[in-house]
This record gives structure tokens, sequence and C-alpha cells, in this order.
């Protein structure tokens, strides 16, 4: 059975290519995509894409419904069943344009990727996402060892993830000068730093703690004095590797060179909260445990503004409703102070001017 179509392999490079130059794709997102499509070739013998008949997107739901995950061995998830549906879809859905196609695929063809409506539901719910307490990350950072470079790295990563909210990808690519210990200031710079749709935008320190900003300092000591690193030289530099006495390649040290990806720092997170007795969180879920902090200590609009732009959205909004999220038990415990008259009760009702301030946001975020 052939492996490949020719004819296939060209259109799918000019998509591929539609989706990194016109809609701005990342590479990452667009080998995804990528990878779907040829799940969807494989499953109808990689016969010509203008011979798409809806019963092929049908056989591909079933195929998608009975496969396994290779790792688990349990079925797929529905929300990768549901991503590589749309993904798929999404295709279709330009082809149907395409010189060669466009008499042959309709855009009502393309509908009949879409998963059933209960699927639907249950792949695209929100759920609720594991966040690490102030006292969880504390505990790690109290209990890390950091007699070495490396665990002095390792350690001060931790800190400056929870010190300054920026994205695990940022921080390895962020340079000592990007950091002002003085004003409490980093300044992340697109032209170096891998922010987030590559803004530039210029964060403060959140109000963690004076031992978290200790442990932030004293590493950017270390660096400028006993490592002799200047302003260009990686915040967080990779592990250097090099032959022991026994021949064998093992770290040795600290480089002078940037983290290529953020895998590195994934795994310091791991082990570090492996090593503490806790279960691993991931880098990110740091601006989680921030947003529900600002939901504590802000008090005004103005505050809430601040405390969402300081983690690089454009939108509050985007801070609750993508990061701001309530646990079950925090909703119960608020719920509770309605009935016993405490500070959450009806009686305490938002300033004016905050209840229009909240009403502007909502309807310019519609």
């Amino acid at each position: 059975m052939a492996k490949h179509n020719p004819k296939n392999e060209r259109i799918k490079h000019k998509y591929l290519a539609y989706l990194e130059e016109a809609k701005r794709m990342a590479p990452a997102s667009a080998e995804a995509a990528a990878a779907a499509i040829a799940l969807f070739e494989d499953s109808t013998g990689f016969k010509d894409f203008a011979a798409f008949h809806i019963e092929q997107a049908r056989r591909f739901k079933r195929l998608l419904n009975d496969a396994a995950n290779p790792k688990t061995g349990k079925p797929l998830a529905k929300s990768t069943i549901h991503s590589r549906l749309m993904t798929v879809k999404a295709f279709f859905h330009w082809l149907a344009g395409q010189p060669g196609y466009k008499s042959r695929i309709t855009y009502a063809d393309c509908e009949y990727f879409n998963p059933s409506a209960n699927d639907s539901r249950i792949a695209t719910a929100k759920r609720p996402k594991r966040t690490p307490t102030p006292e969880q990350i504390k505990h790690v950072l109290s209990v890390l060892s950091h007699s070495t470079p490396i665990e002095k790295r390792d350690r001060a990563l931790i800190a400056f993830a929870y010190l300054s909210g920026a994205r695990d990808d940022a921080i390895a690519s962020l340079n000592l000068g990007h950091v002002d210990f003085e004003k409490r200031s980093i300044f992340q710079d697109a032209r170096m730093v891998r922010t987030k749709n590559r803004k530039t935008f210029t964060s403060d320190f959140f109000p963690v703690g004076e031992e978290i900003e200790s442990i932030v300092g004293d590493w950017l000591s270390f660096l400028a004095d006993e490592m002799r690193f200047g302003p260009d030289d990686p915040l967080f530099p990779s592990t250097l590797v090099q032959r022991n006495d026994d021949g064998l390649f093992a770290p040795t040290g600290l480089s002078r060179q940037h983290w290529r990806n953020a895998d590195a720092i994934r795994r310091i997170f791991r082990q570090s909260f492996g090593a503490a007795g806790l279960p691993y969180f991931h880098p990110h879920s740091f601006r989680r445990t921030l947003a529900l902090l600002g939901q504590k200590l802000c008090k005004t609009p103005e505050a809430l503004k601040a405390w969402s732009q300081n983690l690089g959205h454009d939108a509050v909004l985007t801070t609750f409703t993508s990061y701001g999220e309530i646990s079950p038990e925090r909703q119960s415990e608020i719920m509770q102070t309605f009935s016993e008259g405490g500070p959450a009760s009806a009686s305490e009702s938002p300033p004016p001017e905050a209840i229009e301030w909240m009403k502007r946001q909502l309807k310019g975020n519609r």
C-alpha cells in the first residue's frame, strides 16, 4: 500500500505555508496540523484529496473513536479526537476553495467531520486545573538543596517563575540584563525573549514575599560576581555536559548558553516538586496561582487591571476566565458566607464605579 501521495504532498505543503505565513501559526502548531492530516490520509489509503467523499470523514471519525493511546492503551481522549477532527475539517474547508478541488469538495462536505454534539461538549468542557498554593511553592523552595551552581539555578528558577509570572519559554530565553532587580522589573523584549505572540512588555515583581525575592537576588549576584556573566548572558543558563574522570558524559556545571526550549524547565519543576513530596505542577500553573492571589489582593478596578497587565494580558477578563477560576472548595466557602452574613454578604455591594468599569470591560470583550 502507498505511504504517500505526491499530489497530496504538494497541496499539503501549500496549506502548511498558508498556516504559518497567512494565519501566523507557530511552526509547532503547523506540524500538529500536518500530523492530523496524515492520519486522515492513512485512513483512506492515501487517496487523492480531490476524490474526497463524505464516507471518508465518517470512517475517520469511527477510527478515531476506536483508536487507543499508544502510551496508555486507553481510548483516545474526547479532546484529542475533537482537536484532530477540527484540524482536518479546517484543511478541507480551505481545500474547497482551491483550484482543482473546489469543483470536487463543497463546504457542506466539511461538516461531516464534526463530532457528535455530546462528544463536543465533553471535549470542550472546562475542568478545574490543578494549581499549587503559595505554601506549596514555598515548601519546595525551603527543602531544595542549593550548594552547587546547578542546584542554585534550579532553586532560583522556581522562585523566579513565582516572582515574575513569566511563561516558561520566556524564562528560558531571558538574558541577565532583562531583569532590573533594583526596580523590581523585567523587560520581556520579543526580539530576544520568546514571549507569547511575540509581545514586548515590561512587568514587575509580584508581591509574593521577601524570601522569594531574596532567592532571586542571590542568584543574580552569583551570576554577576562568581560566574562573571554580563547583561547578554542567559538568566538561566543550560547545563554544561562534559566527560568526567571516568570518560563518561555528565553534568559538570553551567554553560553560557540559553536553553533551546522549555523542556528542561519542566523537568526541573517535576524533579523539584517530587523531591519535596508533592505532585508535579507545570510551570504555567504558577500563573494561575498568581491570578488567584490577585483576586484576593486587588481591591479596585485599577488594581485588577494592573495585575492583569503584569501577567501580560491585554484584557482583565482573560485573567479571570483563563487563570482565575475559583476552586470548588473555595467556591463553597464563599457561598457559605452569604448565609452567615460574613464579609461576602450581599449587603457589601461593590462601589458604583467598579460596577460601571466591569460593564465596560464586558461590553468590549463580547
